[in-house]
């Protein structure tokens, strides 16, 4: 995979005004920050530039290599996902707690038992502020769910970089993952934290080979 050519051209301001701000990337170009914000995490995590805090951003010398930006972005969500804790819309918010800290999982994927397609999320936030405003642990998770088409999803074409900016975007915990765009059938999940073990991992990796 080859660098785009707004990334080559944050390459080439940096190397004429290093130390520079994001800001000041985003001037010299036209554009906002936000806007830079994929650009500037992809060249950093590969080592093409230093982020260095109330610096600004350094040339670090290293080159691109393409392998590693595939390995590191362009891995596909199918190929990391995690299994889904799935409940039903009459799944109990007592049995939902349980399940949340019996799998240890921020949350929980409501299908339809008819179809089997999404038809709701559970977050702890939401059992939490169920639990505070009422006493009855039986009234079902239809009730307090997120519905669709509120829930953010992706494939498992996705890449773990465009999960990453869905998580953050939204910021939400976790991702279902369904069968392809048009389906609404949960096969797994991506969460913040797999995402996270992904780059660590493939950055011991790095030092191993170092």
């Amino acid at each position: 995979m080859e660098l785009s050519e707004r990334q080559k051209k944050i390459i080439d301001i940096v190397k004429q005004n290093e130390p520079i701000s994001g800001d000041n990337i985003a001037a010299q170009l036209g554009l906002t920050k936000p806007t830079l914000r994929s650009d500037l995490a992809v060249l950093t995590m590969t080592g093409i530039l230093d982020a260095r805090p109330k610096v600004g951003y350094i040339y670090s010398g290293l080159s691109f290599d393409p392998l590693l930006h595939e390995e590191l972005f362009d891995k596909k969500i199918g190929d990391m996902m995690l299994s889904p804790v799935i409940v039903t819309p009459n799944t109990t918010v007592q049995s939902a707690v349980t399940d949340l800290f019996m799998y240890d999982v921020g949350s929980l994927y409501v299908v339809s038992e008819e179809t089997g397609e999404i038809v709701g999320l559970v977050s702890r936030k939401d059992l939490l502020r169920s639990m505070m405003n009422t006493n009855d642990n039986q009234t079902p998770v239809a009730v307090i769910m997120t519905r669709m088409p509120n829930i953010i999803m992706c494939d498992p074409e996705t890449t773990v970089l465009e999960a990453g900016r869905l998580l953050t975007l939204h910021e939400v915990d976790s991702l279902p993952v369904v069968e392809h765009k048009a389906s609404k059938k949960v096969i797994g999940k991506i969460s913040k934290t797999r995402v996270m073990e992904h780059f660590i991992q493939i950055g011991i990796e790095e030092e191993k080979n170092a």
